[in-house]
């Protein structure tokens, strides 16, 4: 085994799913934490080889909630680190505050929930190397970090990806997402399917079923090079 990866959740019925699968088919193991369950976050970033801090339902504004300023706290012992970091959706945008850029609701309050279509700027070639469809589900997007190079652009939230220094990243979509956690997340939050902006219900599995692997593929390659773990 390489090292382990420790996976930041937000319910303890939260499913890493591909990015889980992802980093054991790599040779990782992984640790898997929920700080909202009451679960603490290592003081250093000695026994991990990076980390990852999946998305939920909760703002990264709800500074009220224990465990949201818990996980701000956290961010800057895993980037002072230098080890690997990814965001994904809440956790980009948790990783966004911690370097003071805003998390803001769309100014015509649209959300992205479904496939979207992203593709690369100039600085983002090396890690998307082709526009891609990737799944979103948010009704929140970021500005761009002080600092920070912009890896990948949408058409209704601008920044989809960005990089922060040499190791840590945040990305407005959710590579982890495979049917059977789009096909509960679509039971468990069938409120949002509405939301304007938002796919219709009917395209999300469709969506996934023409636009999944290719994501996945992205993702294997993604972790490869972020943990330095490519061939």
């Amino acid at each position: 085994m390489n090292g382990t990866v420790l996976l930041v959740v937000h319910s303890r019925r939260s499913d890493p799913g591909q990015v889980a699968a992802a980093l054991r088919t790599q040779g990782w193991g992984i640790d898997v934490r929920c700080p909202r369950a009451g679960e603490s976050l290592p003081e250093s970033m000695d026994d991990h080889a990076g980390a990852v801090i999946f998305g939920g339902p909760m703002s990264a504004n709800d500074d009220s909630l224990p465990f949201i300023r818990q996980e701000l706290d956290w961010i800057p012992t895993a980037l002072d680190s230098g080890k690997p970091l990814l965001g994904i959706c809440l956790g980009a945008q948790l990783l966004a505050r911690c370097l003071g850029a805003a998390v803001t609701v769309h100014p015509e309050g649209l959300h992205e929930v479904g496939y979207y279509p992203i593709a690369p700027t100039a600085a983002g070639g090396d890690v998307f190397p082709e526009p891609l469809h990737v799944f979103h589900w948010h009704g929140e997007g970021i500005e761009l970090p002080a600092g920070a190079e912009l890896l990948a652009t949408g058409d209704t939230f601008a920044n989809q990806a960005f990089r922060y220094g040499a190791a840590a990243y945040g990305v407005q979509f959710h590579p982890e997402i495979r049917e059977d956690i789009l096909k509960s997340w679509m039971k468990r939050a069938a409120d949002k399917l509405g939301a304007p902006g938002a796919r219709p219900p009917e395209d999300h599995l469709a969506g996934h079923a023409r636009h999944g692997a290719a994501m996945h593929r992205w993702l294997d390659g993604f972790i490869g090079a972020w943990l330095g773990n490519s061939d």
